[in-house]
């Protein structure tokens, strides 16, 4: 049986939905490891979004971006991931939520919040 990639339409409610269930859990506290409901962290906070919207991805960041389809800035949507990196290395990832803003679990002491991209080192991409 040959399995199709769902179309635009289905993949943009995964992506919206994802993001408003990311966007649902502002001000949970950030806790290395976590993946919710209640404490996240980076990944933690994607891997609960999507989840929940009904794909599963992988946990971490790194192998996040491995999973998806890769994107240019321009052609950058609201759902989309966003990986920052050093090196080629992924070391954070939030979720795209338009006007350059994520929603993410920044660090310890922090909660899930939306912030400004603070950075040009970061790539984006797409979960089908």
């Amino acid at each position: 049986m040959l399995l199709l990639p769902p179309s635009d339409a289905q993949a943009d409610s995964l992506s919206s939905k994802a993001l408003r269930i990311a966007a649902s859990k502002r001000g949970s506290p950030y806790r290395y490891g976590a993946q919710g409901p209640d404490r996240f962290d980076c990944s933690g906070l994607t891997f609960y979004a999507f989840k929940r919207a009904g794909r599963k991805i992988p946990r971490t960041a790194q192998a996040q971006y491995r999973k998806t389809v890769h994107k240019n800035p321009s052609s950058r949507v609201p759902g989309d991931l966003v990986f920052f990196h050093r090196r080629g290395v992924v070391y954070h990832v939030g979720i795209y939520s338009g006007r350059n803003m994520i929603w993410h679990a920044p660090r310890p002491g922090r909660v899930v919040r939306r912030e400004t991209i603070w950075t040009n080192q970061v790539w984006y991409g797409h979960v089908f």
